[in-house]
């Protein structure tokens, strides 16, 4: 199924730094809760990604992503989900984080 480009336009990809990453036990599949940076004119954001395979927390704080922003909340147990973390998703359904090259400021938008 084709999009059209203002359908694409609508979707808003921005970079933001995980500030925290925690444990998510009660996730049926392994997953970390996170809280993102993406910058003042956004804010900080709460999600849940299943990277648990490549990553650990230690090396996710502080590091640069791509998530999509303004989808509506999801409910995720007791946890409500604000974006979604963007990924290249394995054979095996491990994933592997999309993200700049380089430091860049957060909140801007990816076309």
């Amino acid at each position: 199924m084709e999009l059209t480009w203002s359908e694409f336009e609508r979707v808003e990809m921005r970079v933001g730094t995980i500030l925290e990453v925690n444990d998510f036990p009660e996730a049926r599949k392994p997953a970390y809760q996170l809280t993102i940076d993406f910058g003042s004119a956004i804010g900080i954001r709460k999600t849940s990604a299943q990277i648990t395979k490549r990553y650990q927390k230690e090396e996710l704080k502080n590091r640069q992503i791509v998530a999509v922003v303004n989808f509506p909340k999801k409910q995720i147990g007791k946890f409500i989900s604000e974006c979604l973390v963007l990924g290249a998703v394995g054979d095996e359904g491990d994933v592997i984080l999309l993200a700049p090259d380089f430091k860049i400021e957060n909140g801007l938008r990816i076309g």
